[in-house]
């Protein structure tokens, strides 16, 4: 099971945070007390791999703790929806009798009180039988029959008895009012039909297997009919609830001492009243020795010594020193090995460990070519402990009792020098390959500017309760808001900084979801072979159109040649390309793109780059669907006419509330579906060459 999306409610500083879309890797970046970890907490209490009890006083939201204590049944505060399995969704397909593509995902839900809710949002129930399905199978039957010759007299007689019943049976398939039939009326079919006792029928008979064949086929649509309500159907909501992953929750990652005293280890090992500090250290401890495949009591009973004033003989002395010996050796592979795995990962130096044992003492050194001397791993910097002690927690420990479970790092790599963070990262993208990883972070360098798609923005809201958005500019009149994406801005800095020294071609956009959909059409472009760039493109985001005239200057070469702009043909986008034009740009006016010249649509915007039917199809799958909806938004589009407007008008009429970030959701959804193989065969010829236009203007300076 893959978790897909999740919403909070009612937990701690969390009113409710809305549905929030997961990648393999997703952060979440925030100030201080904007409520990153309240995000975090509900998702591992839905299933904690360790720990993790609902605490009321902690965990009720402090306004509403006296209300919620009184409840007698507890207020839900964790949904996640998850993407089930082939294996699971088989199972469940088997248990429910509803087609595979009905359960694909499951909503799991727990409230305070523990208890869980399982909910398929696909899931439309039983499809019920036509009536002129039934009625085609009655006078297939009939058709049948009525063509079968026998020789055995019975048969005459059971012949008529049988035509007799299913004419009665047309009768009343006729009389019916509604299409399709329910299970009480497929009952009543059925109890017409058993009129007919085929137990007196001839055993040579020919007629009684052709319309046993018909009961079996109505026996069967009736077992597809009666089945429990998913929301009832125990059995389904265990199987669900015994498979959900767990969540493995980390905030403290115990680093590694250099001196380790063996007896303590032992005895830290099985203890259960340890405080937090000293607990994880001792799951270091345990994930060292598992990794290295040593055993602390063996490591300290191979280093036994006589006791003092003994007069051991010589056979004793070899023995004792042949122990040590192998101690040694023992100590001495384990260390190659760490070494030689730990290089895998960490970029930051050529490091080597040497485990040393001494009586009752295991020590670790460590070496690199920069300092050569061996030096205790206390003595060296705390990132390269924390990112050891990191490295053993996770690489051990996801591949076995968190094997599949779904990681929650909660400020990962504070102490970490930039360049190892990003190396962090790198770290990140592995792991994720077989465990999801949410993490929260203040640091520019734990944000990937190449996957801002896995961002989301935790800040406070006007009603002082914690928010979250994929747009990454949402809020963004609070000032909160703008201090929580910092480290977003920071590592686009540092992106484009990078990219400038490697000569890219710098294109400016109003925002990510342009971001987004440019670097989606640039790959389907260069994939098709239409255009052939000699050098990076980059769409760097302003922040909206008062942003661009700043991030012009930042990013103007020191030949002063002026990158591109591309603008939105709306009103606040003309103004902005007149006053470029007429300023900066009046020596390069055609540096100036705007979307509605390069389409010929008044008041395009860049979501009009695509083929109106492709992108309304998307739409209408994200938006949310009221049980009054008449007609979906593919059903209403109209060409020529700018698609957001459209959007807005429907759901306007319809009553539904736009979140924030829709725009740069959509462009995620948009940018993911695009880069699926089968749908870049089917893009649209006139898009690939609007497309096409668009990037050889950009590409001819």
């Amino acid at each position: 099971m893959k978790l897909v999306s999740f919403r909070v409610k009612q937990f701690r500083s969390v009113e409710n945070s809305g549905w929030i879309n997961i990648s393999d890797v997703t952060a979440f970046i925030g100030t201080n007390e904007s409520g990153k970890t309240n995000l975090l907490v509900p998702l591992w209490k839905l299933n904690p791999a360790k720990d993790g009890e609902i605490n009321a006083i902690q965990d009720y939201p402090r306004d509403e703790y006296h209300i919620i204590r009184a409840l007698k049944n507890k207020p839900i505060f964790i949904e996640a929806k998850f993407h089930l399995s082939e294996r699971v969704n088989n199972k469940i397909s088997e248990l429910t009798g509803l087609p595979k593509v009905q359960v694909e995902h499951v909503i799991v839900k727990r409230a305070f009180d523990g208890e869980y809710f399982v909910e398929f949002p696909e899931a439309k129930g039983p499809i019920e039988p036509d009536v002129r399905f039934i009625r085609e199978l009655i006078n297939q039957t009939i058709q049948d029959i009525q063509g079968v010759s026998s020789t055995i007299k019975a048969d005459e007689a059971l012949k008529e008895n049988i035509l007799r019943v299913l004419d009665s049976s047309l009768v009343e398939l006729g009389s019916m009012k509604e299409d399709t039939l329910d299970l009480q009326q497929m009952n009543r079919i059925k109890e017409n039909l058993q009129g007919i006792d085929l137990s007196k029928a001839a055993k040579r008979s020919t007629i009684s297997p052709r319309f046993g064949q018909l009961i079996d086929e109505i026996d069967a649509k009736i077992e597809s009919l009666d089945i429990p309500e998913l929301e009832e159907n125990e059995e389904v909501n265990q199987y669900i609830v015994e498979r959900l992953p767990s969540f493995v929750y980390y905030s403290n990652y115990g680093n590694l001492d250099s001196e380790i005293y063996l007896p303590h280890v032992i005895q830290n090992m099985n203890r259960v009243d340890l405080g937090v500090k000293e607990a994880a250290k001792a799951r270091t401890l345990k994930v060292l020795f598992n990794f290295v495949k040593l055993k602390p009591q063996e490591i300290l009973e191979l280093g036994e010594d006589f006791p003092q004033g003994a007069s051991p003989s010589q056979e004793q002395i070899e023995i004792v020193a042949e122990k040590k010996k192998e101690r040694d050796v023992l100590l001495q592979s384990a260390s190659t090995q760490l070494t030689s795995r730990f290089r895998e990962w960490w970029k930051q130096g050529d490091y080597r460990f040497r485990f040393q044992a001494d009586g009752n003492h295991f020590r670790i050194w460590v070496s690199d070519d920069k300092r050569p001397e061996d030096i205790e791993l206390e003595a060296r910097s705390t990132g390269l402990q924390w990112f050891l002690s990191f490295y053993l927690v996770f690489l051990v420990e996801s591949q076995s009792s968190h094997e599949g479970s779904i990681l929650l790092l909660d400020e990962p790599g504070n102490s970490l020098h930039p360049i190892a963070q990003r190396d962090l990262s790198a770290f990140f993208d592995n792991l994720s390959r077989t465990n999801q990883i949410l993490y929260t972070t203040h640091s520019p360098f734990m944000v990937d500017p190449n996957h801002l798609d896995r961002v989301k923005a935790v800040y406070i809201d006007s009603a002082g309760s914690t928010a979250v958005s994929a747009n990454l500019r949402a809020g963004e009149g609070q000032v909160k808001q703008t201090q929580s994406i910092y480290p977003v801005h920071a590592a686009l800095g540092l992106s484009v900084s990078d990219t400038l020294l490697q000569g890219c071609l710098s294109v400016i956009v109003e925002g990510p979801s342009d971001q987004y959909y440019l670097s989606a059409i640039k790959n389907v472009l260069i994939s098709k072979g239409l255009i052939l760039p000699n050098r990076e493109i980059v769409f760097i985001p302003a922040g909206g159109v008062k942003g661009i005239a700043a991030v012009v200057s930042i990013i103007t070469g020191k030949d002063q040649t002026l990158p591109f702009v591309l603008l939105d043909g709306d009103g606040p986008g003309l103004s902005s390309a007149r006053k470029l034009r007429d300023s900066i740009f009046e020596s390069s006016p055609d540096h100036v793109v705007l979307v509605s010249e390069v389409i010929g649509l008044v008041g395009a915007e860049v979501e009009d780059l695509f083929s109106i039917d492709f992108l309304a199809d998307i739409v209408t799958r994200m938006l949310p669907r009221p049980a009054d909806l008449e007609e979906d938004f593919s059903d209403i589009i109209q060409p020529g006419i700018p698609i957001v407007s459209q959007i807005e008008t429907y759901a306007s009429s319809n009553g539904i509330e736009l979140q924030k970030g829709w725009k740069v959701e959509l462009a995620q959804r948009t940018k993911t579906q695009l880069l699926k193989g089968r749908t870049v065969k089917n893009i649209d010829d006139n898009c690939l060459e609007i497309w096409s236009r668009l990037f050889k203007q950009l590409l001819e300076e």
